[in-house]
């Protein structure tokens, strides 16, 4: 699977691609210079439990840690990921 990150004025996006199809996507909103907060997450149906989501999230997770942000999920799934993942809680806020 690869996952291309997308990045606009306000926004970015982080597309999972796999067998050349979009198996997910997950969206954010830049807050300042320092933070993003993730606000949703789908994955296709066609990929549904192969994890698919929680590699956009760890994407985000790399992301914020390369570039010293800090990250809001407001997203109910991105949340869900993070409270599983206490090594990832550097990155919240």
């Amino acid at each position: 699977m690869q996952i291309k990150h997308l990045q606009f004025e306000n926004k970015g996006e982080f597309l999972a691609v796999l067998d050349d199809k979009t198996a997910g996507k997950m969206t954010y909103s830049k807050a300042g210079f320092d933070k993003i907060i993730i606000d949703h997450t789908e994955v296709n149906s066609d990929f549904a439990g192969s994890g698919v989501g929680k590699a956009l999230v760890a994407q985000a997770v790399e992301y914020a840690r390369a570039t010293e942000i800090k990250i809001v999920p407001l997203c109910p799934f991105a949340s869900s990921v993070f409270k599983k993942m206490p090594d990832w809680h550097d990155v919240l806020i």
